[in-house]
């Protein structure tokens, strides 16, 4: 039997290819709780078709998954999510969603490996379930920024409030987005961009 025609296994799509003018990558993460929307955000922002692990949700998880305030949502991340996006002609970032629930979450060490900084998506309405993530990024000395992601029935507070809530310090910026739209999650990780210069600025030896 002549396999040659139907067995061919396509390659990357011409638009996934890696710019030839790329000269520097660099590994973010976006973390937060269950359903704050880091898949969207991801999917919103890569130039590239983004890779989801996304499963659909069974009964197994009533009782385990706290998805309070994301009753409509039928699927979840169980690995990661990935895409990429060209800041510059010379400068990509590439984008590793990681899972929210917390039973998930021993998959993070392999996704922190080699990551420069992370963005933290908090909702409103269950601002509880960001403790212990910004908790488990200040353990790993991962610099990150806080997206407060914009959920039509959310409560808007002031972001001196959300500050104090969350127990950040002055320094890490937090901020409005909507992950739905591409410029505002672009918008996100380019001022996270500008944290993690600020910071090697700032730790420059004089």
């Amino acid at each position: 039997m002549d396999y040659r025609s139907s067995d061919t296994v396509p390659g990357p799509r011409t638009e996934d290819h890696l710019p030839h003018t790329a000269q520097a990558a660099v590994k973010i993460v976006i973390v937060g709780g269950f359903g704050v929307g880091k898949t969207t955000m991801v999917g919103s922002v890569s130039e590239i078709r983004p890779l989801t692990t996304e499963e659909t949700m069974t009964q197994a998880g009533i009782g385990v998954d706290d998805n309070y305030g994301s009753d409509s949502k039928t699927a979840t991340t169980v690995a990661m999510d990935f895409g990429r996006i060209s800041i510059t002609e010379q400068l990509v970032l590439y984008l590793f969603g990681t899972p929210g629930q917390e039973r998930f979450w021993f998959l993070w060490n392999g996704l922190f490996e080699g990551a420069l900084g992370a963005v933290v998506l908090v909702d409103t309405r269950r601002l509880e379930v960001s403790f212990d993530v910004i908790g488990r990024l200040e353990e790993r000395g991962v610099p990150f920024v806080v997206a407060v992601n914009s959920f039509p029935d959310a409560p808007r507070y002031p972001m001196a409030e959300l500050r104090a809530a969350l127990d950040l310090s002055e320094e890490i910026p937090i901020m409005d987005c909507d992950a739905r739209r591409r410029a505002s999650s672009r918008d996100v990780l380019m001022t996270l961009m500008r944290f993690l210069h600020s910071l090697t600025v700032n730790r420059a030896p004089v």
